[in-house]
């Protein structure tokens, strides 16, 4: 063995015993709050002057900040600073894919929403061939915002990143079940029936007309029961009153089979039914 290949394993040896020792030294010691790393989001310029210059190896140090975060100590001020921090390293390098996870894992839980938006447009955009930033993009637009006909765009979005054409459809099949949760029903009409035009699959085309025409005749039922309320006072408790008022010839039939496919909340609304009544 050289004197030199001898001189990098005695180093090697060295550092793994130092390590070790270092590891069960520091085990009675009470780590810190981590959520310490979090009380400051320092301004942009002030990072980048911190990294040397390189705007990347800052996101990496904003990324490690909010990773190595105690979030459930955190108070509500503190989620603030994690996001502005989380949105700054989006910025610095908006293709980071820790730091859009983390972001997606715990801003929007915490009251956060709009900066885990933030980081997420910027890395849907600069990832363009991954499909996650666009879908919890979408989620959080459902879920948080209530706005169904943005988080559908973003779910579309997110489907065509997707390689496989069969998880393509299931995720595009879910946009359009979230448009029938939309109250501007017009619109949603159009874009699930834009969706059937751009479809290459007949048989997915297909579904998504019988979607189309779910929403014609739920648009067709609620302005049915609009009138029976102005006419009345009162909403409708049945849909078949809204034929003995002569303010429908009939009941549509629902294009999916569903004996039950239109019904009514508790507020007297038409919905839509997505199971056969038992």
């Amino acid at each position: 063995m050289s004197r030199t290949a001898l001189g990098w394993g005695v180093a090697l040896f060295a550092g793994i015993a130092t390590f070790l020792f270092a590891i069960d030294a520091l085990k009675p010691i009470r780590h810190r709050d981590a959520s310490a790393e979090i009380r400051v989001a320092l301004p942009l310029f002030v990072q980048v002057a911190m990294a040397g210059g390189d705007r990347f190896l800052a996101a990496d140090m904003a990324s490690v900040r909010a990773l190595v975060t105690e979030t459930v100590k955190m108070q509500p001020d503190e989620y603030k600073i994690l996001g502005r921090v989380q949105a700054d390293a989006s910025w610095l390098n908006p293709a980071h894919e820790d730091n859009y996870y983390i972001a997606a894992a715990i801003l929007p839980w915490n009251g956060e929403v709009d900066a885990a938006q933030t980081v997420l447009r910027r890395a849907s955009k600069a990832r363009f061939f991954d499909y996650q930033p666009a879908f919890f993009y979408a989620f959080n637009l459902a879920h948080f915002k209530g706005d169904l006909l943005a988080a559908s765009e973003w779910l579309r979005e997110a489907a065509l990143k997707l390689p496989d054409d069969d998880e393509r459809l299931v995720m595009q099949n879910f946009a359009a079940r979230w448009l029938d949760r939309s109250q501007d029903l017009d619109l949603a009409i159009r874009v699930v029936e834009a969706m059937a035009k751009q479809a290459k699959r007949k048989d997915f085309r297909a579904y998504l007309m019988q979607r189309a025409q779910r929403l014609r005749d739920l648009s067709t039922l609620r302005r049915a029961a609009s009138e029976f309320r102005a006419r009345t006072g009162a909403p409708p408790q049945r849909l078949a009153q809204l034929v003995e008022a002569r303010l429908l010839d009939r009941l549509p039939v629902d294009p999916f089979g569903f004996g039950f496919g239109f019904g009514l909340d508790a507020a007297g609304e038409p919905i839509l039914l997505n199971s056969e009544k038992r």
